[in-house]
């Protein structure tokens, strides 16, 4: 009965959140070095709080622009519920909750624009190993800080001499993301840290080549790698709460 209770308040937040993403997708689902959306597509100024940044993304008309609303709340309540089914009442999980709605994000303006924009992914890393390290001190905990942020600079570290390798398949927001991402799996160790790695590049190879099977990309065609490095999190996270 906990459990499930767990769960009903875990998908509920993930579709309140979820409600709150297309705005903001919109808005960051820029190319690299343009300034970030400040109008709808009929020319209508973003204002209110935040500037305009939460919420659905609705013109004053009332037409609808932007990543599908139901999709993204639909899409963030089957992970938090997920994730509260397998992490369960453990400390931890309330970082996981607060942590997706950001990755979902990330994954969208990915797939729109091949961007993972800074002014989410640096705090991503901030907060994550944050609210690790708040974790920690709370009695149920399943991790340990230590391994998290020593995974975080591995993970990040290795990731950046990726891009200084292989810049053109590579980039640099990967190497940013990779700060947030290695935290989270380090929480549950180093075995977790190389199965969630190594699950964003089997997923990401997986999506390349059912591309090129459907004629839809090539051997030199670029993919969005940030949301198959955020999926490969999620597995890890998935596993390792089970170990």
């Amino acid at each position: 009965m906990e459990t499930s209770w767990i769960v009903t308040v875990a998908a509920l937040w993930g579709v309140g959140t979820g409600l709150l993403i297309p705005h903001a997708a919109y808005r960051l689902s820029v190319p690299p070095d343009e300034p970030w959306r400040a109008a709808c597509p009929a020319g209508h100024l973003f204002i209110g709080a935040g500037n305009g940044w939460l919420g659905r993304a609705r013109c004053t008309d009332g037409d609808s622009y932007g990543p599908s609303t139901p999709l993204l709340a639909t899409a963030s309540a089957v992970a938090c519920a997920v994730l509260a089914a397998a992490v369960g009442t453990h400390p931890e999980l309330v970082v996981w909750l607060l942590l997706v709605p950001a990755g979902v994000l990330l994954a969208v303006v990915d797939f729109a624009v091949h961007r993972l924009p800074d002014i989410v992914t640096l705090p991503f890393a901030v907060i994550t190993l944050a609210l690790l390290g708040a974790a920690t001190l709370l009695p149920g905990t399943d991790g340990r800080w230590t391994t998290a942020l020593l995974g975080s600079f591995a993970l990040g570290g290795s990731y950046f001499v990726l891009f200084l390798l292989t810049p053109r398949s590579f980039g640099f927001g990967d190497v940013k993301l990779a700060l947030a991402l290695g935290g989270v799996l380090g929480w549950y160790g180093w075995a977790i840290v190389m199965i969630g790695t190594f699950a964003g590049y089997l997923f990401g190879a997986l999506y390349g080549i059912a591309l090129i099977l459907a004629g839809r990309a090539s051997r030199t065609s670029r993919i969005p790698f940030g949301p198959f490095l955020l999926a490969g999190a999620f597995a890890g996270v998935l596993l390792g709460s089970h170990g």
